[in-house]
């Protein structure tokens, strides 16, 4: 595990540096044993923050951040650190419907040599962890796509993408939780509201529905 500094109020326990499942689930069995704890309060942390790869700490400024990254860092449990311990440790399994009738469907069919029929299959056949929440509240970021489906964002983004839209970009899907710019590939929809509870470390599971 690394430390860095990100200015004078924040350390980033950095425990990767690949975009994967693996490192997630370090990151979020981090992320479990510190949020809630004590200790948050003791060094002036307010608030935790997971990505793909890193864990960061924002504390009140004029905290020592090397005392809060050491102490930090002695309290994890080790499963965070070394990786042949690495738990999978889920949280809840959130089950979306999906209507899989996005504008970008048809194009990443074609672009992958395969039928919308297969998209839709290997989409809704995979199983999803959200390793992170961020760009908007609750727009979770989700590991786990088929590599058959990874697709390169759009060249130039849309001005409006609808809120509920279920989309690909690179090896990731992810879900808009409100009406916003974005350019990810667009293969479908479902009901927004379902995003407020979803938190990192869940497993989502998408169903294909009917249109509505």
């Amino acid at each position: 595990m690394e430390i860095q500094l990100i200015g004078d109020a924040c350390v980033s326990l950095v425990f990767g540096e690949e975009i994967s499942v693996e490192n997630s689930r370090r990151v979020l069995a981090a992320y479990r044993q510190l949020k809630g704890s004590p200790l948050l309060g003791e060094l002036g942390i307010h608030d935790l923050v997971p990505s793909y790869c890193a864990l960061a700490a924002h504390f009140t400024p004029g905290t020592d951040p090397w005392a809060v990254a050491g102490t930090l860092a002695e309290k994890l449990d080790p499963a965070a650190r070394p990786r042949r311990q690495v738990a999978a440790d889920p949280g809840k399994t959130v089950e979306i419907p999906v209507v899989y009738d996005g504008e970008d469907l048809s194009r990443v069919a074609e672009l992958h040599g395969l039928s919308v029929a297969d998209v839709i299959s290997l989409h809704s056949g995979a199983t999803y962890q959200v390793a992170m929440v961020g760009f908007k509240p609750f727009f979770p970021y989700l590991i786990g796509l088929d590599p058959r489906l990874e697709t390169p964002r759009l060249a130039s983004p849309r001005k409006r993408v609808a809120a509920g839209s279920v989309a690909i970009g690179g090896a990731q899907t992810g879900i808009y939780p409100e009406d916003s710019p974005g350019g990810w590939n667009i293969v479908g929809r479902m009901d927004p509201q379902q995003l407020q509870t979803i938190l990192p470390g869940d497993t989502i599971i998408f169903h294909q529905s009917e249109a509505s």
